[in-house]
């Protein structure tokens, strides 16, 4: 069993708005208690997309023009708060492939990573640009270039930034630690069976 490689990530995106965005915005509490993540997807940002009754307030996730968005576009400090694993997970679930933000919280971005979701940094006048074209045209493709360290969206260059052992991680398809170890299930079973556990 191997990663896949992750070099470029494209689709539609959306804006989100807001600095300090955390984790238990971006998956509330009450759902850290299922059996699975399968459905986490439709909950996300659950509480500031619907009412108590679970009817709409509009968010802009729920909004026709950018449904099945597959990029999404907000501010700093993005995935703070607990270090819960649910919140990339319902990114993910919901169909999201990739953040884009001012700044990630760490633990956020760890757990984002092993998903295999890039989270990309690109600075607020380049956001406010690009967040304003998709506004315009939600149709628009924006390609994420991994290897270049750049995005592309109406035929405009944009620059953005990542760790460097993250991006490598992408681009030698290194980023999922379970994948890695069960890749290597001989060499552990050799020294299991060295160290006498097996």
């Amino acid at each position: 069993m191997s990663g896949v490689r992750i070099g470029k990530v494209s689709g539609r995106g959306v804006y989100v708005a807001g600095n300090d965005i955390d984790t238990d915005r971006i998956i509330p509490a009450r759902y850290l208690t299922c059996v699975t993540f399968d459905e986490l997807g439709p909950a996300l940002f659950y509480d500031v997309r619907f009412d108590q009754d679970g009817n709409s307030k509009g968010h802009v996730l729920d909004g026709p023009k950018f449904a099945g968005a597959e990029v999404l576009i907000s501010d700093d400090n993005f995935g703070c708060g607990s270090s819960r694993e649910h919140a990339p997970q319902a990114i993910m679930r919901f169909g999201l492939k990739a953040v884009i933000a001012g700044s990630f919280a760490e633990i956020f971005h760890g757990n984002c990573t092993t998903l295999g979701i890039p989270c990309v940094v690109m600075d607020a006048e380049n956001r406010a640009e690009l967040s304003n074209l998709i506004e315009r045209d939600p149709s628009l493709d924006i390609m994420i270039d991994i290897e270049q360290l750049q995005l592309v969206c109406a035929n405009k260059i944009f620059p953005i930034s990542m760790k460097e052992s993250v991006r490598e991680a992408f681009l030698d398809a290194t980023y999922d630690p379970l994948d890695t170890l069960l890749a290597a299930q001989d060499d552990v079973n050799a020294v299991a069976a060295k160290l006498g556990y097996a």
